[in-house]
């Protein structure tokens, strides 16, 4: 994010307040922009939530797993849920009925199964991600397909179950760049959710904001 990128945003709409989350350094010039001319919420593990962390290393938190667990908590109140996340990791938050976020599961994403075949090994290609509905590969391109396709389903859906042996009454949330052609291979019963870690951020802006 740029100060001209702001500067265009906020010539279209009127912004009052802005959260701001990222696992990576931002760009501080950019940031003061911003603060001075919104209300500005600098997101981490410190501010005020409306779930109870019990992460046993909050400050190893990645900001986008707590906004997602907010956002699931928020879709799902007074539920335990589930909400896996498709897009570089295959993540994985759980949220009780209580509202206790208590952590969950991290993966290597599609991209990255794909392009750790091609780069540990001598021989193997990079295989550009598409459906693939046989189980039997019967080429090397298709072999890969099917083996990180449906073995992402496969170990998703071995997640479903063993969180449900424990929990009977999941809800399991399912989003990410990878979601709309995962999900057609998945067997356990998911509901698509848009973004649920940006409704996060929204519920968190809202009460940060609020305080002040």
């Amino acid at each position: 994010m740029t100060i001209p990128f702001f500067e265009h945003l906020f010539e279209e709409y009127e912004i009052q307040r802005a959260i701001v989350s990222s696992v990576s350094e931002g760009d501080e010039e950019a940031l003061a922009w911003l603060n001075a001319h919104t209300h500005l919420v600098r997101f981490s593990h410190d501010c005020r939530l409306p779930i109870t962390l019990c992460y046993e290393t909050p400050e190893t938190l990645g900001t986008d797993r707590i906004a997602n667990a907010v956002g699931a908590n928020a879709l799902c109140p007074n539920q335990n849920v589930l909400s896996i996340m498709a897009g570089t990791c295959l993540v994985a938050d759980f949220v009780n009925a209580n509202g206790e976020y208590w952590g969950g599961r991290i993966a290597p994403g599609m991209r990255m199964r794909f392009q750790a075949l091609s780069q540990f090994t001598a021989r193997l290609p990079l295989v550009e991600p598409e459906p693939i509905h046989q189980l039997i590969g019967g080429t090397t391109k298709t072999s890969i397909l099917t083996g990180v396709i449906h073995g992402m389903a496969n170990e998703i859906d071995g997640m479903i179950n063993q969180y449900a042996e424990q929990y009977p009454d999941l809800k399991v949330l399912f989003s990410g760049g990878d979601s709309p052609l995962l999900q057609n291979y998945v067997k356990k019963r998911i509901f698509a959710a848009q973004n649920p870690t940006l409704f996060g951020l929204l519920k968190i802006l809202k009460l940060n904001a609020a305080e002040n």
